[in-house]
């Protein structure tokens, strides 16, 4: 298998160089774990195997939970074999970190937003299109068609291999004043994640879109650096939102899901019976994670009515339609970028 990891940095656009020892870390862990082709058979009965996993969810989330559950199981399956290490809510590193951490070998699992891959293939972006699943079914059944799994190993070649596909959740829109239509927002500071479809949705209901890292949302909302936000009610309670966004407009215009991503070569290397078990933990904790993210969600909009802290909007079916055509325009200007064939292949794959 040929990896470029510096490829996918470079085209990362990030503007960071990484540290020389990245690439003698990645080096060293292929030589500790039996090499990078034949399954690692060579590799000592006794040698335990580590996967450093970060991410920037609370452990409360959606996310957070189900990395949780891979450890837990993982390691009931191998016991002394292969050890997990969880890093929640940033704690290790931020996505855009992460990302290149992983195309070096220098941690070897992730669950990030799939907005965050903007850079690097155009075929996640048909998840940003604003408005074109109407719920996680919709999702679910794209993510499951041939076409949804087509893409997951799409990035191999540059250092990450897909596994699988987690739910967040929809999003919401958080706002300093109540978002009814979309000339509402006109003006308005929105957070959104790396992605050219987000800002292009923002510009279309006349918003100024602010790309911006999760861990450093509440203190630009605080201090008024931004103004608004989109995501799912899972994350805009666990990181707080609510306490600084006086309304929340129950859109559901967007989708917040994760790619699992694996370090090809560190995959190929463990050995055939650790790397099968593994591919099977993560399609049960998939399972398991993607049934109940839809409860989690709506725990975490009912704590927030419990707060009193923010007031939530509720369209009616005519404002629903004003925001479902603000939106649809980006639809067309990325679908010769997306391929019209993908975004075709979402609307067929629809229950």
């Amino acid at each position: 298998m040929s990896v470029n990891p510096v490829g996918s940095i470079r085209n990362l656009g990030l503007g960071r160089t990484w540290r020389v020892t990245a690439v003698a870390a990645a080096a060293a862990m292929l030589v500790a774990c039996g090499g990078a082709g034949g399954g690692g058979e060579q590799a000592a009965a006794d040698q335990t195997y580590l996967i450093k996993f970060p991410h920037v969810t609370a452990p409360s989330t959606p996310k957070g939970q189900a990395a949780q559950r891979f450890k837990e199981l993982a390691e009931e399956r191998f016991p002394g074999r292969v050890a997990v290490e969880i890093y929640p809510s940033s704690q290790l590193m931020n996505d855009d970190d992460s990302l290149e951490a992983l195309a070096f070998g220098e941690i070897q699992m992730i669950a990030v937003s799939l907005s965050k891959f903007d850079r690097l293939t155009h075929s996640y972006q048909v998840f940003d299109l604003p408005f074109l699943f109407p719920n996680l079914e919709a999702v679910e059944a794209f993510q499951a068609s041939p076409a949804g799994r087509e893409t997951l190993t799409e990035l191999t070649d540059r250092g990450f291999l897909g596994l699988a596909f987690w739910h967040n959740g929809m999003k919401e829109l958080g706002s300093p004043r109540p978002l009814h239509r979309p000339e509402d927002a006109a003006g308005l500071k929105f957070r959104i994640m790396e992605s050219d479809v987000l800002q292009a949705q923002v510009l279309a209901i006349g918003g100024n879109p602010q790309k911006m890292a999760l861990g450093e949302v509440y203190q630009a909302l605080q201090t008024g650096a931004i103004d608004a936000q989109e995501n799912t009610w899972s994350n805009i309670y666990s990181s707080k939102f609510y306490e600084v966004q006086p309304y929340i407009t129950e859109s559901n215009h967007g989708y917040i899901g994760y790619l699992v991503a694996v370090n090809p070569q560190f995959w190929q290397s463990l050995p055939d019976d650790i790397r099968t078990g593994l591919e099977e933990v993560v399609a049960d904790v998939t399972e398991w994670g993607n049934a109940q993210s839809e409860a989690i969600n709506q725990k975490g909009r009912a704590d927030i009515v419990a707060s009193g802290r923010s007031e939530i909007i509720e369209l009616s079916p005519e404002e629903l339609a004003a925001w479902q055509d603000a939106m649809r325009p980006v639809w067309d200007e990325f679908s010769g970028v997306i391929g019209q064939d993908l975004i075709d292949a979402a609307i067929a794959a629809r229950p």
